[in-house]
């Protein structure tokens, strides 16, 4: 089967200059990483836009802060920005429904967007996606302690996202610290979460926020996730109203890389049903 590579653009979305990748034709799916150092649409996604570009238009941003977007001065990073980019960024293309799939922090974003803009929101895909009971985990916390070299992130990326070190290899750990020393990274990444005039660490959610979202929603999970406990997941499958659970075994935080083949057949699946 040929293989859908993805390729790299850039388009301004709310007066942002905004990165991404894409590929395929047909419905929309917008797929949004998590807030890792160093983290990318590429690092997040490069192994699941080909698979799924077979059937979808697929368009994967680096959110604002992060990757080879621009990072402006005076933005103050927080769930509503990050929400609002993702906006701006549908706008730009002219979409005015999609499907999403969101891993982590992107997942969080997408839940916003379910409550801003039911009507917009087609579908979800939230794997690994803080909710209802989050907590302050060890894994989260080695990732916000983070001090860039490449055994810092090495380290950091087989400890805590993946059940098999093995699958994280030299290219990925590459990937991601190149990503996180680029300019400003770094202290955007620290800013974020660390500056209290910024807000990146405000993600919460309330169980009647979530009751209402009627999107219909996949849960994506790695039963040995380290930085977002399955039990997240669980609660919010109690919770929302239209979600069914999928749970991986002997996997981590990035199920879409520890089970890549898997995680993009399942996701596929699910955005096509109608």
């Amino acid at each position: 089967m040929t293989t859908i590579m993805a390729e790299p653009r850039a388009v301004v979305a709310g007066g942002i200059r905004t990165s991404y990748l894409e590929a395929g034709s047909g419905e929309p799916v917008i797929m949004l990483h998590g807030s890792g150092p160093g983290v990318s649409a590429t690092a997040n996604w490069q192994y699941n836009i080909g698979p799924l570009a077979r059937r979808f238009h697929v368009l994967a941003p680096d959110i604002v802060g992060f990757g080879a977007t621009e990072r402006p001065k005076d933005v103050i990073y927080s769930l509503r920005t990050w929400a609002d980019h993702v906006w701006a960024f549908l706008d730009a293309h002219a979409i005015t429904r999609t499907a999403i799939v969101g891993n982590s922090l992107g997942g969080r974003i997408a839940l916003q967007m379910a409550i801003d803009h039911p009507e917009r929101i087609s579908r979800m895909v939230l794997m690994g996606a803080p909710g209802v009971g989050m907590t302050l985990t060890e894994g989260l916390r080695a990732l916000r302690a983070y001090e860039p070299s490449l055994d810092a992130m090495r380290d950091m990326l087989r400890t805590y996202f993946a059940v098999d070190p093995a699958l994280i290899d030299d290219e990925l750990i590459a990937i991601r610290y190149e990503a996180s020393v680029a300019d400003g990274a770094y202290e955007t990444y620290r800013a974020m979460f660390y500056d209290p005039k910024h807000k990146g660490s405000e993600l919460g959610i309330t169980a009647e926020e979530v009751r209402a979202i009627e999107t219909p929603t996949l849960l994506v999970h790695g039963r040995e996730d380290k930085v977002v406990p399955l039990t997240v997941s669980v609660t919010m499958l109690d919770l929302l109203p239209n979600a069914d659970l999928h749970v991986f075994s002997k996997c981590g935080h990035w199920t879409q890389i520890e089970r890549a083949d898997e995680f993009s057949a399942l996701v596929a699946d699910y955005l096509e049903r109608s």
